[in-house]
This record gives C-alpha cells, structure tokens and sequence, in this order.
C-alpha cells in the first residue's frame, strides 16, 4: 500500500494538470465544460476513491497470484508478446466487468458514480466508486493465469490500463478517423455516458473497440443525436458518499417492501433498473422522459459559497498529499484516523454544497475534533516535522470550517438555484 500511495503523489499532480488544460482551453475558446459545484463534486469522488484504495478498505475474494499458482498449466517468461497478450486480455476482462457493471442490478451501484455527474469532461473521470468493497475482478483473469501470463506483467499492466482510460473523457476532441476502428476514443465515450434511448449500455470497451464490435454492444456517435449525460434516475447531490450507495439503499428497500419472497432474493441480480411489479406500483420512483428537457441538478450557490468548495477541494487535497508523503510515519491506526478526517471533511462540504441543513452540524463537529487532537497531539500527524507552523495551518482550516458552515448555513442570503461555470 505504501508503493501505491508513493505513486498517487505523482499521478494527482498530473490528472490535476490536465484537469486545469482542459478547462483553460474551454475558457479560451469559450466553450467552458466545467461547473463548480459539479466539479468539485467530481474530484471529491475521486479523492474519496484513492482515500479507500490507499487504506486497503474492502475485501479480495480472490488475488491473481493465487489463481496464478493454482491454475497455470505452463509458465513462460515475460517476453514482448506476452505482455502483449496480457494487455489484451486485462481489457478483455475489463469489458466483461464493465457489461456486467451495466447490466446486473447489483453490480451497477458500484458504477453508478462514474456516470452520475450531468457534465462530461476530464472531471468526470474521477468519479470512481468506493462501493466495490468486494474485489473480484481477478475472475475474469483466468484465461491470463491458465497461460501462466506472470503477476509482475500484470500488475504493472492494471494501473496503466487503468489510468489509459482518463484522456477521453472529454467534449473538445472529435472523431479520430481511423483510429476509430482500433481504440476508445472520446467520441465513443461520449456515446457511453449519454442516455439518449440511442446510447444507453453502449460502447463498454476501455481501450480497444473491437469488443463492443464484436459483441454487439457498438454505437457510433450521431450527429443528429447530440449526447445528453447523467443517470436516468438523478443522484440530486453533489455528495459523492450518498451517490455511492443510492442504488444499493434502493435495492434495499424494494427487497424489503416486496411481498414476493423470489423477489426479495432475484432483484439484486436482475438487470439493472429492475423492480418487483408491487413495489413499483406503490412505490414509484421518477426517471427522466425526455433527455433534452429535464432539470439537471443545481443549489443555492453565491460567488462566495464557490470560492468556499474550491478551497475545501485544494485543502482536502493537501491533506492526501501530505498523506501518501508520510504514509510509512503515521502507522496504519493513524492511517485511518487522519482518512476518517478527510473522509468525513469530504461528506461534509458537499453536504454544504447540497445546502442541506444538518451539513453545520458535521462542519461543526469535525472542525472541533480537528481542534482538540491538535490540542492534545500538539501537532498533525507529524507535520510539524516539515513545517515548523504546520499545526497551526491546520487548526485555522478547522476554524474556517466551523466559521464557514455556521455563516452558509445561518447568514448567507439565499438566492436561486444556479450553477456556475469555471
């Protein structure tokens, strides 16, 4: 974890940085993608998705190298063709898991985060779910463990997939010509996130296309079909914790209010969006109609509330940063007190954002917990070791924390819902 963490302090940096070109370019060519709240709440996502990862928060049901030394019929040496091979084979794998992830009830609140924001930009790439506490994306990797494919192969293949899939998550690159035919490009993702009745479930594959050519899930973008984004049942939050688990309380509440034993237990692996025929009678649940006309999502928001989410966003990621540089110092019991803090800071302005009334009370109470272990710690987590005032950086953020939620919730006027392009 501590080698996963060392490498988060470079790749934030650098999907930060092409976070900040994309929107330059918008603003330049006036043609802005990017929202505050929305993009706060997207980068949120994803701090709260390398926070889990960081602190190995879930259970593996099974590891490759366990299916490696249980299963390889052969073992062959890491030659150019197999890395080859096994990059073919982690995007192989990886459609399946993105089909399933679209198509199986349960497994869609795992991915729901991903498509819930109602923009589409580079942002929206790190909405990344903290909802997958069960690991079981080795399965589809037994082909590659059957061939004895080596764990060194893959596991420096899987992040790099990984982090592949980040640059087409974008509205100002068109069509690529002939490459096209060959990778995921931005055209065709755009395609993946829309909900047009054209779009839906489509083009899954993560970097080549052959996939969803091959298994009929392809579809071209359209010109007279201009790509609408979001879910078709609205998160209608900015607090990535809550869209995380929507679906599942969702699902919860049908197979509990369900007077069908068969459906209390099939209808978390029916295909996604399904429900029992007397729940969603008594109970029904708006979905958006017309793609072109609904109301996407917005708050109350004031210059000053804006200038106030994009602080706690740099604030937050300072903290990560500090983190992963200190990982090895603070100790695992550490580890997940200072990821509570962040974890619960994340909650908590984005329920502000949300301007949801209880949203005080966290600000509140975590701005006074930050404040007491400072108190009788005399210092955060060892910052003091590389910054003399440290400490007392810290401490002020949690009083403006305290201040700012008291002053958003009680003072500030409240004007009409809006949102506010970067």
């Amino acid at each position: 974890m501590e080698t996963y963490a060392k490498a988060l302090l470079y790749a934030i940096p650098f999907f930060i940085l092409l976070l900040g070109v994309e929107l330059l370019y918008g603003y330049f060519a006036k043609n802005q993608k990017y929202k505050v709240m929305d993009t706060v709440s997207s980068i949120s996502s994803g701090f709260t998705n390398i926070l889990k990862d960081s602190l190995g928060l879930g259970i593996i049901l099974v590891t490759y190298p366990y299916l490696l030394e249980h299963l390889a019929l052969m073992e062959i040496k890491a030659t150019w063709l197999v890395w080859l091979a096994a990059f073919v084979a982690i995007d192989f794998a990886g459609y399946w898991n993105h089909r399933l992830s679209h198509k199986v009830n349960l497994f869609w609140n795992q991915h729901v985060i991903h498509h819930s924001s109602e923009e589409f930009n580079l942002a929206c790439a790190l909405r990344q779910s903290i909802s997958n506490l069960l690991g079981y994306f080795p399965f589809l990797l037994i082909p590659a463990a059957l061939v004895g494919v080596p764990n060194e192969v893959i596991a420096i293949l899987a992040p790099i997939h990984l982090f592949a899939q980040f640059w087409y998550h974008t509205q100002h690159i068109g069509k690529l010509g002939w490459l096209e035919y060959v990778i995921i490009t931005p055209s065709q993702h755009r395609v993946h996130h829309a909900i047009n009745p054209e779009y839906i479930d489509k083009n899954l594959g993560q970097i080549l296309c052959i996939w969803d050519r091959l298994f009929g899930t392809f579809q071209e973008e359209l010109d007279d079909v201009p790509p609408q984004y979001g879910v078709l049942k609205p998160a209608a939050t900015w607090n990535p914790v809550l869209i995380n688990f929507q679906h599942l309380w969702r699902l919860a509440k049908d197979a509990w209010r369900t007077n069908s034993f068969w459906d209390k237990i099939r209808i978390w692996f029916m295909p996604t969006g399904w429900r029992p025929a007397d729940v969603k009678k008594e109970y029904p649940i708006p979905i958006i109609e017309d793609v072109y006309h609904f109301e996407r999502y917005a708050t109350p928001s004031s210059k000053a509330l804006n200038a106030y989410a994009i602080f706690q966003l740099f604030a937050t990621l300072a903290f990560l940063l500090f983190m992963f540089y200190n990982y090895g110092n603070i100790g695992f019991q550490g580890l997940l007190l200072f990821g509570a803090f962040v974890f619960i800071g994340i909650y908590g302005y984005t329920t502000l954002m949300d301007r949801t009334n209880y949203a005080v009370w966290i600000e509140v109470f975590r701005g006074l917990m930050g404040l007491l272990f400072i108190f009788v710690a005399k210092d955060w987590f060892g910052i003091n070791a590389y910054i003399s005032f440290g400490s007392i950086l810290v401490a002020s953020y949690f009083v403006i924390t305290i201040v700012a939620g008291i002053y958003f919730t009680y003072f500030e006027e409240q004007l009409p819902k809006t949102e506010t392009a970067l």
